[in-house]
């Protein structure tokens, strides 16, 4: 996608190329699987693979694997080879479980309360993130009573047959998979050379959807910097709702006819 002549915006498809007055990017955070860089990586002769492409334990089955990630995903799928690996569960920071008693209905309502408390101007009551980082499900539970699911300390390079910490421990490993997560969608907007905060496109204050670059072009489901909750079902609607009113009044610009 670049600018177009005369306002708007050209995008390439696989249809042709369109123009259009507005543009809602509404990509998603979960199709860009973030994998950090570390030192060292491209010596590492052992396999790498983020959450995205793990399909089970049996590929795993007696080899030394390094779960990286301290979320749900790192976790999980630690807890998952727990008994066909070797498994060196490492993270930032100590793993952080919610309350056994909390599962996704407890989750919704309290996100749900946040928001609702958000839109009413009301002071917001602590969130999911408050409580934890990890939820607790049956089978995390049973590996970390077990004692199968012991972080280390991230580590700080690689080296050929696995990896190092900072006191120059190394740990022999045959794969290393990512449980860190994703970032949004948005190569197609380098060609606009947007402004960013924190690595992703800054917005306007006062409508946090829209680019603060451009008064057409907007951002919707990615997350807190795009509103409130905006990446949750209980969240989207009310930035949808302000989304779609503010692209109308910029589709009834003058001097511009979309194609």
């Amino acid at each position: 996608m670049r600018a177009a002549t005369g306002g708007g915006y050209l995008t390439d498809t696989d249809r042709g190329q369109w123009t259009s007055r507005v543009v809602i990017n509404a990509t998603g955070s979960w199709s860009r699987p973030y994998v950090p860089l570390v030192p060292g990586s491209n010596r590492f002769t052992g396999q790498q693979l983020h959450t995205a492409d793990y399909r089970g334990p049996e590929p795993y089955a007696g080899r030394n694997v390094v779960v990286v990630g301290g979320g749900n995903s790192g976790a999980q799928i630690a807890a998952d080879l727990a008994q066909a690996a070797a498994v060196t569960w490492v993270t930032r920071h100590p793993p952080r479980y919610l309350p056994d008693d909390v599962d996704g209905r407890a989750l919704f309502d309290i996100a749900t309360r946040r928001v609702r408390a958000l839109a009413a101007g009301e002071p917001a009551p602590a969130g999911v993130a408050d409580l934890g980082d990890i939820v607790a499900v049956p089978a995390v539970r049973k590996a970390r009573d077990a004692g199968l699911l012991r972080a280390r300390p991230m580590f700080s390079r690689f080296v050929p047959d696995g990896v190092q910490w900072e006191d120059r421990e190394q740990l022999d490993a045959d794969v290393v998979i990512w449980c860190t997560g994703f970032r949004p969608d948005l190569q197609h907007l380098q060609a606009l050379d947007l402004t960013t905060r924190n690595g992703v496109p800054a917005t306007d204050p006062a409508l946090p959807t829209r680019s603060a670059d451009s008064p057409a072009l907007f951002f919707l489901g990615y997350g807190d910097w795009c509103g409130p909750s905006s990446a949750t079902l209980i969240g989207v609607g009310a930035a949808a709702r302000d989304t779609v009113s503010a692209a109308q009044m910029a589709q009834m610009a003058p001097g511009f006819t979309a194609r």
